[in-house]
């Protein structure tokens, strides 16, 4: 049944859904006419809101590139090879691949967003090279798994709500992540998906005369040849000493940092680990840059696309557009139904805000009034919010580009897929907010 429902969905994906910048374009122009026509700005305040918000993701994105370039220079680095070969051979035929693509991408992204994405797709180039499987279904596994992060230890929102002084402190309280992270239904919600993700992604495996593979060779890295030293310079590019004098004291500061300061995993630091972690096992400076110089291929989207985003996300917060729409589905809310309502308001705002800690600026000053005059629990309506704007990152390719990176391959490649685990999770999650 999985894979008749797939079929369909790759080839409609596969026919009309446009490259990630044609979707970001096309968002732009959906969410400007949106906030003329519904919030009654004029175009000239529009596109202010545009032109002032599209550098403020700057650092974000500078992040993001460095996800796909450290986690890239860490994986093609000579130890991680091997280790990530020998955890590939476990699989020994197509489906076994999928299942344990998605389980391994599934607990990376439960610890971190940023170390989930990158590793789950290594991880499906690596199996690509050992087992004859769909390559589309393989890296789309990948990126499934990234669909639990908001309910999992980096999940931005609760983390929020758990820190003092946070902005709805004065409403809320400090909520610890033991009534969100660790409480029963968020927990519910995730096992259902550790189980339920793996076996739909090995249901839609398709048959062989319908499976799209890629040759084994076109995923080698360049391998490395023996520098024949002739100039000074040379000596230094080709140093392990210098690389050691700077990658294990970057190793020291993070041990430094997570055992006598009890420092917490973020992107900074997850980046930090993967560059750290490079620069010591490639072991010379030049080793170093020609995997970098492999690395950045793959990350034009993240650095056209990003300040696009941001500029929608400006036009949505500052327009009043995204807490209309908001306020609009949860105005028919019910005590019972407000963390489903929560949960399908941020799934259609993640679309044009794709960011869990700016969608809930957004969603709060809507979402804990009603959930107060409701008597709704307050940390599952949290949760919902953060649930939502985890699901529909399965259609939005905005989180995506990253994996299509490392994988090269399109979004429309993998998101017919996606769009099957969309519906599937959209039930999981929206049951386990309901009735867990």
């Amino acid at each position: 049944m999985l894979k008749f429902l797939s079929r369909p969905a790759v080839k409609l994906v596969d026919r009309y859904l446009p490259d990630p910048y044609i979707f970001v374009l096309l968002l732009t122009i959906i969410a400007a006419a949106a906030a003329i026509a519904v919030e009654r700005q004029s175009p000239l305040a529009v596109m202010r809101f545009w032109g002032d918000g599209f550098w403020t993701l700057l650092t974000f994105s500078m992040q993001m590139l460095l996800v796909l370039v450290t986690g890239f220079m860490l994986a093609s680095s000579p130890p991680v090879k091997r280790l990530l070969q020998k955890l590939a051979g476990l699989a020994s035929n197509a489906g076994a691949a999928i299942i344990l693509v998605t389980l391994v991408s599934l607990a990376a992204s439960w610890i971190n967003w940023g170390f989930g994405l990158v590793v789950g797709a290594l991880f499906a180039k690596e199996l690509a090279k050992l087992v004859r499987v769909d390559y589309r279904l393989l890296v789309a596994s990948a990126y499934s798994g990234f669909v639990v992060w908001h309910g999992g230890l980096a999940g931005s929102i609760p983390l929020t709500i758990a820190t003092d002084g946070h902005f709805t402190a004065d409403q809320i309280g400090v909520i610890g992540t033991g009534s969100t992270i660790f409480a029963f239904f968020n927990l519910a919600i995730v096992v259902c998906l550790f189980i339920s993700i793996p076996l739909v992604n090995r249901m839609m495996l398709p048959d062989e005369k319908e499976s799209v593979y890629i040759d084994p060779k076109l995923l080698e890295d360049d391998q490395e040849t023996r520098v024949r030293i002739t100039r000074p310079a040379e000596r230094l590019e080709n140093s392990v000493t210098l690389a050691w004098l700077v990658g294990v004291p970057g190793l020291l500061y993070l041990l430094d940092h997570f055992l006598l300061r009890d420092g917490g995993l973020n992107l900074n630091i997850v980046n930090f680990l993967f560059l750290a972690l490079a620069i010591v096992l490639h072991r010379t400076p030049q080793n170093l840059l020609n995997s970098l110089n492999e690395a950045i291929k793959g990350g034009a989207g993240i650095v056209i696309q990003f300040p696009f985003y941001a500029g929608i996300m400006a036009i949505m917060v500052q327009s009043g557009l995204a807490e209309t729409m908001s306020e609009g589905l949860i105005s028919f809310a019910t005590e019972a139904s407000l963390p489903f309502w929560s949960f399908i308001s941020a799934g259609i705002i993640n679309i044009f805000v794709p960011s869990g800690g700016g969608q809930w600026a957004v969603q709060a000053p809507v979402m804990l009034p009603a959930a107060e005059a409701l008597g709704v629990d307050i940390p599952r309506v949290a949760m919902a919010v953060a649930w939502g704007d985890a699901w529909t990152n399965l259609l939005q390719p905005f989180w995506a580009l990253p994996v299509l990176g490392i994988a090269g391959l399109k979004a429309k490649d993998i998101m017919g897929f996606c769009l099957v685990q969309l519906l599937i999770t959209g039930v999981i999650i929206a049951v386990g907010l309901t009735w867990f």
